[in-house]
Formats: C-alpha cells, structure tokens, sequence
C-alpha cells in the first residue's frame, strides 16, 4: 500500500497516509496535560464485532477497568466513525426535560497489571465507518506508545458442556504466537470486523498481533459467561506474560457456575443437551487421537469444509443486533 507524507498533529511533523485523503491523525487527540510518556505495553483491542458470545468481551474489559487504577490517555473522535441512527444511544426523559445523554465514546487506557508492567485497552462501540483510517490512526498510537503486541478477545457459540474446561482457538499474525494449539476450523468466510481488520493489517505489516476465539456453550451464548471471560484472562496473561488481576472473575465466575446449576437442575430438557455434550466431550478428551469436539468416532469427523459450511450457516442466521 502505498503512502505519503501529509502535515500531521499531536507534536508529529507528518503522518504516513493511505490512499484516503483524510488524515487519520485528526482521528484521536490525547488527553494527557503534559507531556505523553511513551512506554511499552500489550494492547488489548475491545471495539466489539459481529458476536460475542457469552458477553466474554465485555466481561472481560469492564473486569480489568474495575479492578485497576486505569488512565485515558487518548480518545478518538466518535462523530466521524460510527453511525448513530444505527445504533441508537441512550437518553433519559424526566417529566418535561431531557436528563442525560449516554454518549458513545471510544476512549484507549493506560493500566497496569499487579507486577507494575503498562498495558492498554482500547475500548468502546466498534466503528461502523473508516475502518481503514482507523487502522492508520490506531497504528500511528501505538508507534507513540511502544505498543508490543496487541490482543483481542471474543465469545464464539459451541456444542460444549459448561461443566468441562474453557476451550478457545487463538489466531495470530506469526505462527510462534499460536504455538501447537490446533484450530477446529478450516478455511472459512465470515462477517468481517474492525479488530479482525486490524489484525490482518498489522500483520501485513509485520507486527504482532493475536485474538482468541473463546468456546463458550451454544446454550449460554446469550447470557454473561463469566468462565468465557476468565478463560479469556487466562489466555491472553499467557501469551503476553501479563499477571492481571482476577480475584473478582474467579469469585463471579463461581457465582455463575451455581445460578447455571440451578438453572439446569430445573430443564429435564437442558439437562439431557448437557449430558450428552458431556459424553462427546469426554470421549474426545479420551482419545487424543480424535482431533475434533465436534465428533465421537473417528469415521465421524467432520472434514474441514464440512466445519466451515456448517459454521457458515451459523452466521448466516446471526444478526449484529443478536
């Protein structure tokens, strides 16, 4: 892709700009009073997408801004990005009077985890509009910043038991990053996303980037999956080396275990799905040999283009507002 050299703002002299003629420098603005202090640190990219099952995401983010002293160091201009009529905010009538406006923001923090190390988090509504320049202007942030790696993280409905282990697909810009994790899904097309957009882009550059697609039970899809969440904390601490906090998830997490408990004990129907995802589950985890959840006998694996078309299907059926 090809560039060139255009006046910029925030204290830089020129910005590297695509093939649009807007600057994505005129994207964001920081918010710091003095003089920002670049230091090196993960970023976690929390700008939704077309699903998150389990609410993981959300979970996840509003978990670490809760549970840490947290800085907003930068926020982008929202007006230019997203598409109000489409998403509507929030205001609150009072009699005679308009009260509040809950208005959309897209803001980036500056944390740092319990062993003193920065990290980021990128969040609000995703873009609807100039995912490209705000790539850019993403870019061109974490270039001031330092930024190492950047992390996303998102729910995915599965046919798996809530009482067995978290499972997730991670994908990354280098094949180091995924490591021996084996992917349950061939090639497959799906709704695209700003976060997906990003990564794609920053590893045409080659910068490292990575997300993981956490495996949450297709009958909790549209509940809070605390477990979701905590696996996704623990994947992403891992891959990164970051030691984030997570008293609070784990407590919750435990909570949520108990009310899905309940919930099941009451469902002869749910329970009976319950079980036999169990049984699928177990018998793969018996055999290592079976590299599929999604089957219980060798001669009954799916290929991979099986996989994609069913998964396809899903998402035919999903819309952004589910």
């Amino acid at each position: 892709m090809a560039y060139e050299q255009v006046p910029g703002g925030n204290g830089d002299p020129t910005r590297r700009v695509g093939p649009c003629v807007l600057n994505p420098s005129d994207l964001y603005r920081y918010e710091t009073d003095g003089r920002l202090e670049p230091r090196p640190g993960v970023l976690l990219v929390a700008l939704g997408g077309f699903m998150d099952a389990g609410n993981t995401q959300r979970v996840l983010v509003s978990h670490l801004l809760e549970t840490s002293d947290s800085e907003v160091i930068a926020s982008f201009d929202v007006d230019q990005v997203l598409d109000y009529r489409g998403r509507r905010p929030g205001m609150v009538f009072d009699g005679s009077a308009w009260a509040s406006y809950d208005d959309p923001a897209i803001l980036l923090h500056r944390l740092t985890d319990r062993d003193g190390q920065t990290y980021y988090i990128l969040d609000g509504p995703e873009p609807d509009y100039q995912w490209e320049r705000m790539v850019e202007a993403v870019r061109e942030v974490m270039d001031t910043l330092g930024v190492t790696l950047v992390v996303t993280s998102h729910g995915i409905p599965m046919a798996v038991p809530h009482t067995r282990p978290v499972g997730y697909t991670v994908h990354a810009t280098d094949p180091t990053l995924v490591g021996d994790r084996v992917s349950p899904f061939g090639r497959v097309q799906v709704p695209g996303s700003f976060a997906a957009l990003l990564e794609l882009r920053l590893g045409e550059a080659g910068r490292q980037a990575m997300g993981f697609a956490i495996h949450v039970p297709h009958y909790l899809a549209q509940s809070e999956f605390a477990d979701g969440a905590l696996a996704a904390l623990n994947a992403i601490s891992g891959a990164s080396g970051l030691n984030l906090p997570n008293d609070a998830l784990v407590a919750a997490a435990g909570e949520s275990r108990a009310e899905i408990a309940e919930a099941v004990a009451r469902s002869e129907e749910v329970r009976e799905v319950v079980t036999a995802l169990e049984q699928q589950y177990d018998q793969f985890a018996e055999s290592q040999s079976r590299p599929s959840l999604l089957a219980t006998e060798t001669d009954q694996l799916p290929s991979a283009d099986e996989i994609g078309a069913e998964f396809e299907a899903f998402l035919k059926n999903v819309a952004d507002s589910d």
